[in-house]
This record gives C-alpha cells, sequence and structure tokens, in this order.
C-alpha cells in the first residue's frame, strides 16, 4: 500500500512538471520530463553518464564512510564521557556552524585541487552532524541494561553487539540518510567548484553553455540513484532498527 501511494505521488510530480514545462513552452527555460529522459538516454548510451556518476559514487562513498566512522566514534565517546563532552561539546558546535562552501575552499587551499581535498572537505562538514546525532543516542541508552550486562558478566564486545547497538540503530539510520541527502549535494559543490569530472562536473559545464536539460538530466540522474539507495538498503536499515522494539 505505501509503495503504491509513493508511486502515485511521484506520478503526480512528473504530471506537475510536464504542466509547468507546457505552460511555460520554452523548452530552453523548462524542458519537459520526456526531454529530459531523453537526455538521460543520449548520455547513457554515450558513456559519459556512466563515467561522471561513477566518479560521483565513489566520492560520496569515501566521504560518506569516513564521516560515518569518526562521527560514530566522537559521538560514542563523548556521549559516554561527560567531561570530554564538556570539554569539546563546543567544537562540535563550531564545526556544525562552519558553512560547507568554506570548509571546501579551505580544503582546497590547503591541500590542492586534488581527490584527497574533495573527500576531507566532504567527510569534514558531515562528521560533526553525525557525532552529535550518535551522541545524543548514547545518552539515551537505558542505565538499566547497562547495569544488567555488568552483573551477568558481559564482555564489552557482547554488550556492545547485543545492547549498545541495538538502541543506537535508530541514530545510526537517521545519520546515514541525512548524511546521504547532505554528502551527495556538497560533494556536487566540490565537484562544482575543482574536480574535472562528476556530476557537479558536469552540471557546472552546462551552466556556462546554459543548457538547462542537461543540467536537470544529470541531477536528477543522481536522484533516481539516491531514491534507490533509500528505498533498498536505507530502508532495510530502518526495519532492522526498529525491529527489536517490534519483539518487545
Amino acid at each position: 500500500m505505501n509503495g503504491a501511494i509513493t508511486a502515485m505521488s511521484l506520478i503526480g510530480l512528473v504530471l506537475f512538471w510536464t504542466f509547468l514545462a507546457w505552460a511555460k513552452a520554452d523548452p530552453k527555460v523548462l524542458p519537459s520530463p520526456l526531454a529530459v529522459w531523453q537526455i538521460i538516454q543520449a548520455e547513457a548510451a554515450s558513456g559519459a553518464l556512466a563515467h561522471h556518476m561513477l566518479a560521483t559514487i565513489a566520492r560520496v562513498a569515501a566521504a560518506f564512510g569516513l564521516a560515518m566512522g569518526l562521527g560514530l566514534l566522537i559521538g560514542v565517546t563523548m556521549g559516554l564521557n561527560q567531561t570530554l563532552d564538556r570539554w569539546f561539546g563546543a567544537w562540535l558546535l563550531v564545526f556544525l556552524n562552519i558553512p560547507a562552501l568554506v570548509v571546501i575552499v579551505l580544503c582546497y587551499l590547503w591541500i590542492g585541487l586534488n581527490e584527497v581535498a574533495a573527500i576531507t572537505a566532504v567527510a569534514l562538514n558531515k562528521t560533526a552532524m553525525v557525532a552529535v546525532t550518535i551522541r545524543e543516542g548514547t545518552r539515551a541508552l537505558d542505565p538499566k541494561l547497562g547495569d544488567m550486562a555488568r552483573s551477568y558478566g558481559m564482555s564489552p564486545l557482547t554488550r556492545l553487539r547485543h545492547l549498545v547497538l541495538p538502541q543506537l540503530w535508530p541514530f545510526i539510520a537517521s545519520s546515514t540518510r541525512n548524511g546521504l541527502a547532505i554528502i551527495w549535494k556538497i560533494v556536487l559543490v566540490v565537484e562544482f567548484l575543482g574536480r574535472s569530472n562528476g556530476i557537479g562536473f558536469q552540471i557546472h559545464l552546462y551552466f556556462q553553455l546554459f543548457e538547462i536539460g542537461y543540467v536537470m538530466a544529470y541531477a536528477f540522474s543522481f536522484v533516481l540513484f539516491i531514491l534507490a539507495l533509500e528505498w533498498s538498503v536505507i530502508s532495510m536499515m530502518e526495519k532492522r532498527a526498529t525491529q527489536w522494539r517490534l519483539q518487545e
């Protein structure tokens, strides 16, 4: 039922876009969904779409992995240690409020126009957000379960697997969804400013040529990829995150 509603909603969005394109009656300003789809097919047939899509996916995956790994480590550590949280909580606030564009420009200036700078810039922008979410999740852990685990002599690894992670899964799933939504957008800015391939690079190229159809084609191609990821991997993670509660 939910899948049918989602499909109908997306069809409605396409129909609304079609109406706007018809009302504007200028494909150079607002091409129709069919025109954009034809561009996507042409770019896919030439191999350009796959080349630039894979470059962007690689950057998103690398930056996402770094941000999630560092964010989990920092968030759990600060959530369990109040002293560290008092000393370094302000640091998280600072990094949360530094504009992404500033971090990107500084990384390019300090490291150079290369992949290391691109991935570092994206990861730094997201790490603080993950850390804050996981820190709040760690603070919300049930202390009674921890006392029970210690009374039964459970090892740290067993406690992590059976007590800590199940309680943190909703926060991890939330960080994953928000992280992907934000990271891929920041990656586009990184590619727009200083890379020679990727979806952002193509958008920059066609922006200069004022080819709105191509800009929309490359943007929506990656949106479709993210939607597929959302409805498969992330949805499965959410089910896993709430399964233990449904069994109570």
